[in-house]
Formats: structure tokens, sequence, C-alpha cells
């Protein structure tokens, strides 16, 4: 099938991936058809599958960009140095690439349930490797004496849960700022986590 007059792979392409965003983040993906995707774009349907096999690899491809985006730069965010201060970069990065990005977040967690089985566990290594670096941390903190947490693993998720629960409330124009956000809940997971 041709390519639409005027389409470009380079340009098309993320227009297709930030429509499917959109729409899935506030439809859902059961709901959003291939042709609603296009008609965004102002593709014809038959259109997309030059970008695409189908709307699952569309999914599966939001959710793998998002995680790897998410790993490259938390990698970069993490520094290095004493358990404790390893942990607030974890969580000032994390409130702040989260709260720049709630459709991205919205659909990595609510659209799992829609995951082919094979898709469902390459997203999954992705995300143990997100919570792995988390739990090596508070691993880190435990055998520093700083941290009290006797199971690593129930504590990375419960603090990755906390963590990311703000996505669903925060507002930009409300009466506190990101950075403030950020700063209470380093307080909150230091105070979970201490000795």
């Amino acid at each position: 099938m041709a390519r639409t007059q005027g389409s470009h792979s380079h340009v098309t392409g993320p227009r297709i991936r930030q429509a499917a965003l959109r729409l899935f983040a506030r439809h859902g993906y059961a709901a959003v058809s291939m042709r609603q995707i296009a008609s965004e774009v102002g593709l014809q349907a038959g259109a997309l599958y030059n970008y695409t096999p189908d709307k699952q690899a569309l999914l599966l491809s939001l959710m793998t960009g998002h995680l790897e985006d998410l790993l490259a730069r938390s990698a970069r965010a993490e520094g290095t140095g004493p358990a404790e201060a390893r942990l607030e970069a974890f969580v000032r990065f994390h409130i702040a690439y989260h709260l720049d990005r709630p459709d991205e977040v919205f659909i990595a967690y609510m659209e799992l349930r829609n995951l082919e089985p094979d898709h469902f566990a390459q997203v999954e290594a992705l995300r143990r490797r997100y919570e792995d670096r988390l739990e090596a941390i508070l691993a880190a903190g435990r055998d520093e004496g700083v941290f009290d947490v006797p199971d690593t693993k129930i504590a990375t998720l419960a603090v990755i849960a906390m963590l990311t629960g703000v996505t669903t409330w925060y507002r930009p124009a409300g009466r506190l700022s990101a950075d403030a956000v950020a700063g209470l809940y380093w307080d909150m997971v230091r105070k979970t986590v201490a000795a």
C-alpha cells in the first residue's frame, strides 16, 4: 500500500504514536480502533499498517519506549555515593519524570492487562530492571546501617507505588510546585526506610 501523499515516516510515525498515546490514555486501549488513530493523524486507516503491524504492536511500542527511556534517564540521574543520597536522587527523579508523562504512566500501569503474554513478559522485564535499581539502593542502605528494610523487594514495590501515585492527583496549577511535592515525598520515603 502506498504511503499517503505528503506523509514522511520520520514525521508520521511519531504522530501516530502520540495520537495512540492520547487516545489510549483518554478512552482505554480496548475502546480505541485503528480507524480512530488514523483519523486523529489524518491518514486512511490502511496507511497505519505502513508504520505498525497492528494495535497490539503499537501498545507494546508505547510501553517499551516509555520504560526504556525511564531506564536510560534514571541511570544518568542516580549517581554514586552513599545510599541515602542515591535514594533521594531516585525519588526526585521518579517524581519529576512521571509528572511530565501522565499519559505514558497511565498506559504503562493500566493497560498491562491488554498485553499478549509474550508482550507482557517484555514489559515486565523492563519494569523489573527499574525496580532492581531501587532495590539495590535499599539493600546498600541496609548494609550501611542507614535503612531498616527487612524485605527490600516489598519496600521497593511500596515506594514505587507511593511515588507513582502522584500522577493521579498532582496538577501543575495546584498549591504545590513539582519541586515542593518531590521534597515532601523524599521526606516521607526517607522516614519510611530510616533505621
